[in-house]
């Protein structure tokens, strides 16, 4: 028969009732209860974990407290590796593993063992033989790691989904007043410091009681999220694991934090490595997430320079340097304290060139020469990240927005097929040059804050204008941006986010020299606009797609 829960030695029952329970008065009780609750070692434990940091040290310690361990599959194979000795669930339970492990723990001696309350089932405990647990440590199939490679196929992902795990987490915060569940390795030192001691008190099993739900509940979401990948659900449940408290948010008076989704891939801000620098800013965040979804979007060498989220330069080329030296040079006044970032290795000559050119906060690359690094070394202030590999990061699926009240919720904006698929509405027709270059200014335009207007040539942008109320002014700020770094010849085209609903714009860009412009169409005054480009002799593109973004 097991020890109920915080007894120093096993109470021995010769009788339906205990002689122990019997001396105790009933008003007595509950007060002696909690005095052996204070001073609990568990006596017998149940080890099941997927994680197994910290495993041999944790049920060494219990071992050497006297505590019997109950285990499953590779737990089990992992601690009598281990020299530990520990005994199956099956051998406890006297029933089977079934249907290749997917039945283990779900048994009466578990669960009871688990759910029984040591002051009022006692009896119940003695007629059906049930042995109390009174600590359980478990953590969950790694479902996140699952759906984050791509290798998997469906049904590799759903044998990920762990049921006995949640129900012994679950049984056990429930019942936390007689039991401890532990779900987090980190978790470990203070559990083997509180055994030691004999100090495992209430609080502290309520404590990690609410950890285990939220344990649990974050495991359901996930999973339910990823059934749901391709709906938006009638009931919507996220889970981020906070990363890092940050100094302030957008300004020194907003109190902020960094949470991650831990199923993100390589390339994603959650995955980032911090090669040196001071720490990473609420609006350093930010912009570097949009600097990778700038570079995200090429396959050639490409470079971009973000300011206050949006892109200020942005140029492919045949090497890392050369895409700098084109974007630092469409906008060097906006570059300076910018975010640089890269969708290739960076070498030790792009890195000086850096630092001979401009002020920065941010760089940002999927890796770096060894000297590379060195070099950054003399900005030991500016914050180096690796994203590792690019072309394994996933796009945002569902992007999500506070407002008073509620959320909104939209599926994530992209470039679809509307580059195969585009009409040209003009007399003149873009040559492949235009073409090409449409085609690049149309996707750094998805990028820009609506209103967005984006001036390009040869594979670079030339003038942005950027997140005006008015879509003429930012047609005359792309204008200015152009004119005054000296970039208005040859032939430059322009890319608008959305539709132009009056020629004035496109009248506006002939003066500049525009050849050719891609833009959604659909104004009522489509045939005002195209007249006017033809009237300019300016090739334009209809894509029948938009892409607002505020």
């Amino acid at each position: 028969m097991g020890t109920p829960f915080g007894c120093p030695q096993p109470l021995k029952f010769d009788s339906p009732r205990s002689h122990h329970l019997r001396l105790i008065d009933p008003v007595e009780l509950p007060r002696r209860l909690q005095i052996f609750m204070s001073k609990f070692v568990p006596r017998i434990a149940l080890l099941s974990v997927s994680d197994k940091t910290g495993l041999s040290h944790l049920a060494r310690t219990l071992e050497e407290q006297g505590c019997r361990i109950l285990s499953t599959g590779g737990t089990f194979s992992t601690l009598r590796e281990s020299g530990i000795k520990v005994e199956e669930v099956s051998q406890f339970t006297s029933a089977p593993e079934m249907f290749n492990g997917r039945v283990k723990t779900l048994h009466p001696k578990i669960a009871g063992g688990i759910l029984a309350r040591r002051d009022v089932d006692q009896d119940e405990m003695i007629r059906h033989e049930v042995s109390g647990i009174d600590l359980v440590v478990v953590n969950l199939y790694p479902f996140e790691a699952a759906i984050a490679d791509p290798s998997n196929s469906i049904e590799e992902i759903t044998e990920q989904i762990d049921i006995g795990g949640p129900t012994l987490i679950r049984a056990a915060a429930k019942n936390h007043k007689d039991v401890l569940v532990v779900v987090d390795p980190s978790d470990y030192p203070e559990l083997i410091e509180r055994c030691q001691k004999q100090s495992i008190d209430l609080d502290y099993r309520n404590a990690m009681a609410a950890k285990a739900f939220r344990h649990t509940a974050a495991y359901d979401a996930v999973i339910s999220n990823y059934l749901s990948a391709n709906s938006l659900p009638e009931k919507l449940t996220l889970t981020f694991n906070k990363h890092s408290d940050l100094r302030y948010g957008e300004n020194p008076h907003q109190v902020a934090a960094f949470y991650t989704n831990t199923s993100e891939r390589s390339g994603s801000i959650g995955s980032i490595e911090q090669l040196q620098g001071k720490d990473l800013s609420y609006n350093n965040l930010a912009d570097t997430d949009a600097a990778i979804n700038c570079i995200s979007m090429f396959e050639d060498p490409a470079c971009a320079i973000v300011k206050h989220g949006n892109p200020c330069g942005l140029a492919i080329a045949d090497s890392p340097l050369q895409a700098y030296e084109i974007a630092f040079d469409c906008d060097p006044t906006s570059a300076f304290g910018g975010v640089i970032a890269f969708n290739r290795s960076v070498d030790t000559l792009t890195v000086e060139k850096i630092i001979s050119n401009q002020f920065l906060d941010v760089l940002i690359a999927p890796s770096y020469e060894a000297e590379a690094l060195k070099s950054m070394q003399r900005r030991k202030r500016v914050r180096v990240l690796a994203t590792g590999d690019l072309s394994r990061s996933t796009a945002r699926t569902m992007e999500i927005r506070q407002v008073r009240g509620g959320l909104l919720v939209q599926s994530s904006d992209a470039i679809q097929n509307e580059l195969q698929e585009f009409d040209v509405v003009s007399n003149r027709h873009p040559d492949e040059q235009e073409l090409n270059d449409l085609a690049f200014a149309w996707k750094v335009a998805m990028l820009v804050k609506s209103n967005a207007i984006v001036y390009a040539r040869d594979q670079m942008t030339i003038g942005i204008g950027a997140g005006q109320m008015n879509r003429v002014l930012s047609a005359r700020i792309a204008r200015i941006r152009a004119q005054e770094e000296n970039l208005l010849h040859g032939k430059v085209v322009m890319a608008s986010d959305a539709l132009f609903p009056f020629r004035d714009s496109i009248d506006t860009a002939a003066e500049a020299g525009i050849t050719a412009v891609i833009q959604p169409g659909g104004s009522i005054r489509d045939d005002e606009v195209i007249q006017a480009a033809n009237d300019h002799d300016i090739a334009m593109i209809f894509t029948g797609v938009r892409h607002f973004r505020h």
